[in-house]
């Protein structure tokens, strides 16, 4: 596969060196990813929706570390139009898109905010997480997003989530120290997902990376001021550009001497580390994630 937009290539060439070609047959495979799904435990069992499924000839095989998520080996239809999904039964998500909730592990009776949280993927699994109990405060600047947001919130039946819609940077100036976890899975340049999204391959360059850069140190920044002192935050992208990933949280250990990354293991064993801060998850069945665990100390 040739790609045409020089910036990407010589980026990627550089960052993924002698894997730079299986990235790129990865990305640009004619085999899509298997779909993988998390059962919803707020409404119903792991072993409910297993049998269910398969009795109506879904071909399920667990995800390693996560009791509730399974990859569909095979799928008789498109598993979104099944009833399970429409009872919020289940949720269609990638296995790298449910990490950073639980990499967070907010606690039952918490206060969380997801600063930047449509189309609700991780919100719901908060909630989840949490049992219901406590309060997820949901957040996104798009209205059309936002109304995805609490309509996946209402299917899934999430009732301790408050959905609001507004800048994130103001959550910082707000509600300061007023949170017991916070997720930032911030606006990027999502190279992680060009398997799936072909115009990421045609749109990027160094000049927008920039632009969504100002946003991403505006939102750690604010998600971090609002954290309570013995908190913790997990930064996430669906990116893999340091610039966006590595050198935001350096932006924000620069300014917050009370801040420092903490190391976290998974139960897989992940193709590419990054280099410095945060990990950098990615292996063949499983789309490029960026995550970083902080605390705020006391």
């Amino acid at each position: 596969m040739h790609l045409s937009n020089k910036q990407l290539k010589e980026f990627l060439e550089d960052f993924f060196g002698e894997e730079y070609r299986d990235f790129i047959e990865w990305s640009f495979s004619l085999s899509p990813l298997r779909p993988s799904i998390r059962v919803n435990t707020l409404k119903v069992t792991v072993e409910e929706v297993k049998e269910r499924l398969e009795n109506q000839g879904f071909i399920l095989s667990p995800v390693e570390g996560i009791p509730f998520a399974f990859r569909v080996e095979f799928y008789p239809f498109e598993i979104g139009r099944t009833l399970e999904h429409y009872l919020g039964y289940i949720y269609v998500q990638e296995v790298s898109s449910m990490l950073p909730p639980i990499i967070l592990a907010p606690e039952p009776g918490e206060r969380v905010l997801d600063i930047s949280a449509a189309p609700g993927s991780k919100t719901t699994l908060l909630s989840q997480l949490m049992e219901n109990r406590g309060i997820v405060v949901a957040n996104d600047v798009d209205v059309a997003r936002t109304s995805a947001l609490a309509s996946n919130i209402d299917r899934l039946g999430c009732i301790n989530v408050i959905v609001t819609q507004y800048d994130g940077a103001i959550f910082g100036k707000k509600y300061p120290e007023y949170f017991d976890r916070v997720l930032i899975d911030a606006p990027c340049s999502a190279i992680g997902t060009i398997y799936k999204n072909r115009e990421v391959a045609r749109w990027w360059s160094w000049k927008n990376v920039q632009k969504l850069v100002r946003t991403q140190r505006r939102l750690i920044e604010s998600g971090f001021k609002a954290l309570k002192p013995g908190g913790r935050m997990v930064y996430s992208t669906c990116t893999i550009t340091p610039h966006e990933n590595e050198f935001v949280v350096e932006y924000l250990l620069e300014n917050f001497p009370n801040a420092r990354v903490i190391p976290f293991d998974l139960q897989f064993k992940n193709k590419l580390d990054s280099k410095g801060h945060g990990r950098i998850i990615w292996y063949g069945d499983m789309e490029p994630f960026y995550i970083a665990l902080i605390e705020k100390s006391a």
